[in-house]
C-alpha cells in the first residue's frame, strides 16, 4: 500500500530534509585524508539531535550507525570505522533524519582531496543522472519513465547502473513503498500521483553493474572493485514539476 502525504506532511519532510542538508554540509567540511570515517559517524550523531532530529538508520533493520560510509569499490551500506581517508578516495555519504515523525533521505558522493579525472567524470554523470531522473518525477508519468531516464543517461556516457538496489518511498517509515528502480522502460509501472514521496537514488558504477554482498550482510562492493558513486534526493510529486525536499546547497557551499 503506497501511503500519499498531505501538503503539510510534505512540508514536514521538507524540515527533516534541510537539517538532513545542513548535516550533510558539516560533513562536507571536514572530509580531507587522513579522517578516520568514524568521526564523521560522531559529527552526524552530534549535529542531527542537536537540531531536534534523530538518525534514521540508527536501529533500522539492526544498522548500527547514523551513516552508511562507502569508499572507492563501495556503492552502498559501508559502515563508518577506523578507515583513513586517502587523497583520492571518493566517499559516499548516505544519511537520513527523522523530524517531526517524518523522514527524509539523501546522499552524496564526494572527492577526497584532488581525484582522477575518471573519478571526477563518475560523479559528475551520477549527480547529473540523479537530476535527469528527477525531471521525470512528475504528476501522470509512470516510475519506468524515472528508471528509464536515468538509465539511458548514464549508459550513453559508458557506466553502468546497478539494479539489484532501488529506491524507495518514504515518509512515517524509511522505507514504503513503491520501489524506484534506476532502470526500466518509459511509459511502464506505477503511475505517480499527487503526494507520493519517494528517494531517488541512481547507483553508478565505472565498471560492471555486477555487484557483491560482502559477509558482514550489509556492505556492497562493485565486483570488479572499480569505483561506484551515489547520489539521492527525497522528491515529492505534486502538480507541476517535481519538489525535490532534500538539498545539496550547503555541500556545495564548501565542496567548489
Amino acid at each position: 500500500m503506497i501511503h500519499y502525504k498531505s501538503d503539510e506532511e510534505i512540508e514536514l519532510m521538507r524540515k527533516s530534509g534541510d537539517v538532513l542538508g545542513r548535516t550533510h554540509g558539516e560533513l562536507a567540511k571536514n572530509i580531507k585524508p587522513g579522517l578516520k570515517t568514524n568521526v564523521l559517524e560522531e559529527i552526524a550523531n552530534t549535529f542531527i539531535k542537536d537540531n531536534g532530529g534523530e538518525p534514521s538508520f540508527k536501529g533500522f533493520k539492526g544498522f548500527k550507525y547514523a551513516l552508511c560510509i562507502s569508499v572507492n569499490e563501495v556503492v552502498v551500506h559501508g559502515f563508518p570505522s577506523d578507515y583513513e581517508l586517502k587523497e583520492g578516495d571518493v566517499i559516499s555519504i548516505d544519511c537520513g533524519v527523522k523530524l517531526n515523525g517524518y523522514h527524509a533521505d539523501s546522499a552524496y558522493t564526494y572527492p577526497v582531496g584532488q581525484v582522477s579525472v575518471e573519478k571526477q567524470n563518475l560523479l559528475k554523470v551520477t549527480k547529473e543522472s540523479l537530476y535527469v531522473g528527477i525531471e521525470q518525477a512528475k504528476l501522470g508519468a509512470r516510475m519506468g519513465d524515472i528508471g528509464f531516464a536515468i538509465q539511458n543517461y548514464v549508459e550513453e556516457n559508458k557506466y553502468s547502473v546497478v539494479r539489484e538496489l532501488v529506491g524507495h518511498g518514504l515518509g512515517k517509515s524509511l522505507h514504503e513503498k513503491p520501489e524506484v528502480p534506476n532502470y526500466g522502460k518509459r511509459g511502464k509501472g506505477q503511475v505517480l500521483q499527487k503526494g507520493l514521496v519517494i528517494a531517488i537514488e541512481p547507483m553508478v558504477n565505472m565498471g560492471t553493474r555486477n555487484i557483491v554482498q560482502e559477509r558482514d550482510g550489509w556492505t556492497i562492493r562493485t565486483a570488479d572493485r572499480l569505483p561506484s558513486a551515489h547520489f539521492e534526493h527525497t522528491v515529492a510529486i505534486k502538480n507541476g514539476v517535481a519538489d525535490i525536499l532534500t538539498t545539496f546547497k550547503y555541500i556545495e557551499e564548501v565542496v567548489k
